[in-house]
């Protein structure tokens, strides 16, 4: 399953920095495009506020 950004995003950029596809794009806050994401965590694992998880 794909990874999600919830309302808790900073909108620091650690995770765009880490994800190995690009799937995560800059707005508001951050977001994850589900059709591209690998699910592969990097993302939760930068974050400093646990806004990434998986749906």
């Amino acid at each position: 399953m794909a990874y999600k950004i919830s309302d808790e995003c900073i909108a620091c950029g650690a995770c765009a920095e880490q994800c190995p596809v690009s799937a995560i794009s800059e707005g508001d806050k951050y977001s994850i495009d589900p059709e591209t994401c690998i699910s592969c965590g990097a993302c939760a694992g930068v974050c400093p506020v646990g806004a990434p998880a998986e749906e």
